[in-house]
This record gives C-alpha cells, structure tokens and sequence, in this order.
C-alpha cells in the first residue's frame, strides 16, 4: 500500500498536505448535530459537546471509574499504565472491552451517531481508555498527532478516525485539561527519528519519538492558536485524529479523568504499519477484520451485560 503519509524517515520535519476530508458526509436536517458544528468541525477540527448525558448517567459512568480505579488487579495486566516513576494509573486500555459501562458508552447513538456521520461510514472501535490525571502528580501528554502515530505504528491508512473525551470530572484551566491546535488538523507533520522496537512500552509513559519538533509547533502555535475546553462532566470533546493536542501536568489538588474512545470508519482499518517492522498490540490498535457500531439509543443505565 502507498504510504500518501511518510514519516519518521527524513532527516528534517515538513507539512504535508491532507489528502482527506475532513467531515465525510454532506449535511443534512437528520443529521446528529447542526450545520454550524458540522463547520466548526471541518475548520477548527474539534467540537465541545455539552449536556448529552443526564446527572444520572454522568454519576453512573463516575461510579465506573472509581470501581476500575480502585481494583486495577481485577483488569487485563498489560493495559494498566502508571506514571513514569510511579505507580499511580496514568491509563487502562481496552476499557471499553473490560468494562460492559464503557462498552455501552461507546455504542451509544449520541456518540456513535456522531461518528458514524463525520467519517461518513460504519464505525468501530479501534482504541479506548479510561485517562486519569491524579491531584498534584498527574503528568503532562506531550504535543503530538494520534494519527501520526497510528499510521506509522499501527498501519492506519487514512486519515479517518476521531476521538471522543468523555469528561468524567470536571475540566478546569488549572487541572492539566486537553489543549488543541484549532486549524492544525490541515496539514500533516511529519516527525523526525527511527521508531525504536516495542516503543509503546516507553511511549504510553512518555512519548519521545513521533512528537514533533520545536519549531513546526511553534509555527502552528503562532498561525493558529491555543484552546484549552473546559466543561463540566458529561461533556465530550471531539477531535479530528490528525489535530495537534496535548496537556499540561496537574499540580492541583483536583483529579481529571475521561473515557476515550477512538472511532475508526470501517473502511480504513488497520494494515502493515507503515514505519515499523511489528504493529503495537492488539490492546492498543484494534486489528483485523472490524466489527461494526451497532448503535443504541435510551439510558445508560439500561442494557448493560457483564
């Protein structure tokens, strides 16, 4: 397959441009959400959501992820992450395999809708986790783009994917909350550096290859800004897989965490990584033949399986 999306093989970072669109389908009055997000979207490349869920659900999804907090043993080893130099959780992948409430987020027609729309296809998912940022040690996740590392790590092909932030505490300016590029979603940055064997192991801790360099995200900083949303739980923030985010550390006393739940269209699943001999684990990119996003619609609480 012809790699439209090299990088982490020449010597020096460049922009690329995007040979995709951006918002697949074509606005219509049935559509999940207004004409006006579906444009936000396409220029700025993330959408806040507000009030999708009811108190209930949002305390129902907290009550979630103090239970998979709190009993990390009760969860598959390797998807457990910790901070670097600690041995507070930092992430749980899978989660939404691992856990029948999160696997019922996921389905969800308010998010699922959402996606199937934007990306114009069926979808599946091909990554979630539960993200947490503990008071005072919370660590920062560097600059980077999802797709960037999908695509040379795991074999993506196109830029058809987005993610999905369900807050599930409230984001604050001062509690490390994501930071996005708006507009930097245009173009691809190229990285600069050989991937090194099972770099996974070091990069779900703390990523040093496939980040960009200094002075290309200064040159996006400077073009096009910094948003950081903000929202109270039961938002969802939602962003194009190729938008230049991150997040500061959380020095606070006040946690941060989200369900994450990455949307893949069906047609665009996984092959050959294109930069690295072995693709990353399954926990982390869904492989093989996809099964699709039969969405569902009603109450969180209900139709929940173990």
């Amino acid at each position: 397959m012809q790699d439209i999306y090299p990088s982490r093989h020449a010597k020096m970072a460049e922009f690329l441009p995007r040979l995709d669109p951006v918002v697949h389908n074509d606005w219509s009055e049935d559509a999940p959400i207004s004409i006006e997000q579906a444009a936000q979207f396409d220029r700025d490349g993330y959408l806040v959501l507000e009030n999708l869920f009811s108190d209930e659900e949002v305390a129902f999804l907290q009550s979630e992820a103090r239970t998979l907090l709190g009993d990390p043993a009760a969860l598959e080893e390797e998807t457990v992450i910790t901070e670097p130099g600690s041995r507070e959780i930092r992430s749980i992948f899978r989660i939404h395999a691992q856990s029948p409430v999160i696997g019922r987020l996921a389905a969800d027609e308010r998010l699922s809708g959402v996606a199937r729309f934007l990306l114009g296809d069926e979808v599946y998912i091909h990554q979630s986790r539960l993200n947490y940022k503990p008071g005072f040690q919370g660590k920062e996740f560097y600059w980077h783009s999802d797709f960037e590392t999908w695509h040379v790590e795991d074999g993506m092909p196109r830029m058809r994917a987005l993610s999905m932030s369900v807050l599930l505490a409230e984001n604050t300016p001062h509690n490390g909350p994501l930071m996005l590029i708006p507009g930097s979603h245009r173009s691809f940055l190229t990285c600069v550096g050989e991937t090194p064997e099972d770099h996974y192991r070091m990069s779900l801790k703390r990523q040093e290859y496939g980040v960009p360099d200094e002075d290309s995200l200064a040159e996006l900083a400077h073009k096009h800004g910094i948003v950081a949303p903000t929202g109270k739980p039961g938002s969802v923030v939602i962003f194009d897989c190729n938008i230049m985010h991150g997040s500061n550390g959380n020095i606070t006393p006040f946690p941060r965490a989200n369900a994450f739940l990455v949307y893949n269209a069906v047609s665009n699943r996984l092959a050959a990584p294109f930069g690295v001999e072995k693709p990353r684990p399954e926990f982390i990119a869904a492989r093989g033949e996809p099964t699709p996003i039969t969405p569902v619609s009603g109450p969180l609480m209900e139709e929940v399986t173990a």
